[in-house]
């Protein structure tokens, strides 16, 4: 699972030095990479966000009270991210004008559409991978148990 606290602090660390770079008037293509780290971040974020939502039933069933602290906290990070995503679109329109700040937007949603396909796409395979696991050897120890169950009874019965 991508980790929101990492994903938060990237982000942050991203967002101060956009905003240091905006302040001292360094052109937006300067700022490339510490752009595409926000983006990331962001990106990262809103996964955490999403699959905090809805979780894997093996984590259902057995950490429903991890569950509900980790919504939680990503829900929290979502609205510190937000608040930053409205301050630097204030700081950007303007000192870059509008379209500045649109331009942004459309590069962040390559990244996030890049990520979904490479990063994203992996974490969901693995993640159902594990489900499928869990699911089978639940299901072969309930068999064994069951199995076991009825050779005690008919054992018991003088049939084996």
């Amino acid at each position: 699972m991508i980790d929101p606290i990492s994903a938060i602090g990237m982000a942050t660390a991203a967002y101060n030095g956009i905003k240091k770079a905006v302040a001292t008037g360094r052109e937006l293509h300067d700022m490339a990479g510490t752009l595409q780290k926000w983006a990331t971040s962001m990106s990262d974020l809103d996964f955490a966000h999403k699959q905090a939502q809805n979780p894997p039933m093996f984590k259902k069933m057995f950490g429903a009270s991890q569950i509900e602290q980790n919504a939680l906290e990503v829900w929290g990070h979502k609205q510190k991210a937000k608040e930053m995503r409205e301050e630097m679109k204030t700081h950007i329109s303007f000192y870059y004008g509008p379209s500045a700040w649109d331009e942004i937007v459309r590069i962040e949603g390559d990244m996030r559409k890049k990520r979904k396909e490479a990063v994203y796409a992996a974490e969901e395979r693995k993640q159902l991978i594990l489900e499928w696991i869990v699911g089978i050897t639940i299901g072969a120890a309930a068999i064994g148990v069951l199995a076991t169950i009825f050779w005690l009874i008919g054992s018991a019965q003088g049939k084996w």
